[in-house]
């Protein structure tokens, strides 16, 4: 109990600290030197633009996932880095793994910007599914986002919900209860892993193309 009050002390006292600079000096205190959580010090403050919930905190988990069902990269994201970000050091990802690029590259509009589509662009990639975002649409822009290919992307997009959905109710992802930031990421590695050794064990497992018979007996 001395070691843990020993520990906490300090963060307290950054607690303190933040509050007096932020509400007695009308000082602005970064991001980065803010304290959310004493239990928890990597705890990041997180703004997703939701009405409900326009501030949550933990940590944003960036997630990629196959045809197949299979999630192909995770990373534990450090503050509240924009989606934008990730399109590139995504693709060097994939192309590290498999040895190429995707042929179909689909995201949520977050994604987009001038310099994305570039990427996707030099990529050569056949279906690059990233919505614009805001702004006049071309008429080439606009005939592309109606192609029957973007819109399967996008409705291929929509399923990483449903995987998410998955990891949090049935493989245990929703809560961390391990105390760190380290532990933290090898928990989301582990329903990661979970995950991924079903799926191969459910593409596995042969599927009868036809119906048994029924009988019924009275």
């Amino acid at each position: 109990m001395r070691k843990d009050l020993t520990d906490y002390c300090p963060l307290g006292d950054r607690v303190v600290d933040q509050a007096r600079r932020r509400v007695l000096n009308g000082e602005q205190v970064p991001a980065s030197e803010k304290l959310y959580s004493i239990f928890e010090p990597h705890t990041d403050l997180i703004k997703r633009g939701k009405i409900n919930k326009p501030i949550e905190f933990g940590h944003k988990v960036f997630l990629a996932e196959s045809a197949q069902g299979l999630i192909t990269q995770y990373r534990v994201l450090d503050g509240n880095p924009c989606d934008e970000d990730h399109v590139e050091s995504s693709l060097k990802a994939h192309r590290e793994t498999f040895g190429s690029f995707p042929k179909v590259f689909a995201t949520d509009r977050g994604f987009d910007n001038a310099g994305n589509q570039k990427t996707c662009r030099q990529a050569r990639i056949p279906c690059a599914s990233i919505p614009q975002r805001g702004g006049k649409k071309t008429a080439q822009r606009q005939a592309f986002e109606k192609s029957p290919d973007f819109k399967k992307a996008q409705r291929f997009r929509a399923g990483i919900e449903g995987r998410i959905s998955v990891l949090f109710r049935g493989r245990g992802m929703k809560r961390c209860l391990a105390q760190g930031k380290e532990r933290f990421r090898v928990f989301v590695g582990v329903a990661v892993l979970a995950n991924n050794l079903m799926k191969i064990s459910e593409l596995l497992i042969p599927r009868e193309t036809k119906k048994k018979p029924r009988s019924r007996a009275a």
